[in-house]
């Protein structure tokens, strides 16, 4: 098929973060205009887990062992629960041409700073039967076979979005998102990125409500236990000193690293912390590592996504740390931050659909740049468009019935 300058396509995203809480599902309209790729958000959705599903995927989970049972049972009702997920976006946003799935990660396998796999559950197949949509899966391996580390993907989108913004201020500017692991995006005037995790953020913050609430709290709600808490320095230097905040970029990290038993060989040994102590102090712990990786960059702006931004705690810590006004909001620029990563993986796929690599080398490590995925058909024989050709490079989000 050759595809009409300009022709848009009508593309949904799905995703389910490290955090482990629901299912992000976002459908945009997208279209090509001159190199220049035009992305108008329709709508996004959060899909709870069903708190069984929830429960026995945090249980597979790093440290926990795990089998090839458990895991195929996993994928089976994850891909099912994603199926739903999709079905639900479509009847609220009307039919789409194409879906992205990012899946549920369990597994990021780095070793010495290399990262050799990645395992995402969440099989596509479901997904596909459930809506009869093609449907685009699996895209961070590619990136690792070819030396990158897989993530953060969210490079892409950051990258095209914001260069117009550093170039305005004649300043870099980061993207960060706050999930479960925060990570940055540095854009220049020029043509590098370079983009990372730089540590936790609601992964350790979730475990230590869930522990000192018995289980009752699966989150600081509002930040309420970290704002009536104090700062403990001696928890605080002592997480600081962990080799991963000092190793250089690119570099990638997850909950196979910053587990329940992480946070347990912090807290050993040392005098005991109120709850509220805790939370105020791994909040810091985020806030510290964004900010100090910001300052090294030389950072003017920042442009704040996630589930962290809902966090009063960690957005006060983010803006005290941060240089006067340069804390600002995804939803300040156009950008739903609450589906951010689902538009993401809406964005993604369709690079893929349309032939397009969708990765920055030097964000990732990779070699070069990369098509990523692999396809599900539909309830249709497979109708891919001509690919675009070029790169696209920038990004500009429009207001719903402004794409054309």
């Amino acid at each position: 098929m050759t595809t009409p300058a300009g022709h848009c396509f009508r593309v949904l995203g799905l995703l389910s973060g490290t955090s482990v809480d629901g299912i992000d599902v976002a459908v945009a309209e997208i279209r090509d205009d001159n190199g220049t790729v035009v992305l108008t958000p329709l709508g996004e959705l959060d899909v709870p887990y069903p708190p069984d599903l929830r429960a026995d995927l945090l249980d597979a989970l790093p440290p926990r062992p795990s089998s090839a049972r458990q895991l195929t049972v996993l994928d089976t009702r994850v891909g099912q629960a994603f199926a739903d997920a999709a079905a639900r976006g479509i009847a609220a946003y009307g039919p789409v041409d194409v879906i992205a799935s990012l899946g549920q990660t369990v597994y990021h396998w780095v070793e010495n700073g290399v990262a050799l796999g990645t395992l995402q559950l969440g099989q596509p197949a479901w997904i596909a039967e459930r809506t009869g949509v093609p449907v685009i899966a699996d895209l961070r391996i590619r990136d690792i076979t070819a030396g990158g580390q897989g993530a953060p993907l969210a490079s892409t989108l950051d990258a095209m979005w914001l260069r117009g913004l550093a170039e305005e201020t004649g300043r870099p500017v980061a993207a960060l998102n706050l999930g479960g692991i925060a990570n940055i995006t540095v854009v220049t005037q020029s043509d590098k990125v370079l983009a990372y995790d730089t540590g936790p953020a609601n992964a350790l913050l979730d475990l230590a409500a869930a522990h000192v609430s018995d289980g009752k709290l699966s989150a600081d709600v509002d930040g309420r236990l970290a704002l009536a808490g104090s700062v403990r320095e001696d928890l605080l230097d002592r997480l600081l000193a962990d080799p991963y905040f000092a190793a250089a970029p690119p570099k990638s990290t997850g909950k196979e690293h910053f587990h329940g038993g992480y946070l347990d060989a912090a807290l050993s040994g040392l005098p005991p912390l109120s709850p509220e102590d805790l939370l105020a102090t791994l909040t810091e712990l985020t806030a510290a590592t964004v900010a100090a990786e910001c300052r090294r960059h030389g950072v003017a702006t920042v442009v704040a996504s996630g589930g962290g931004v809902a966090n009063p705690a960690t957005m006060a810590a983010l803006a005290r740390l941060l240089p006067d006004g340069a804390l600002r909001t995804s939803d300040d620029l156009g950008l739903p931050g609450s589906g951010k990563e689902a538009y993401l993986t809406a964005l993604l796929g369709w690079l893929s659909w349309c032939g397009v690599p969708a990765t920055l080398p030097s964000a990732t490590g990779a070699s070069g740049p990369r098509l990523l995925g692999a396809l599900t058909p539909g309830a249709a024989p497979l109708n891919l468009p001509a690919p675009l050709g070029g790169a696209a490079t920038r990004l500009r989000v429009a207001e719903s019935g402004q794409s054309r």
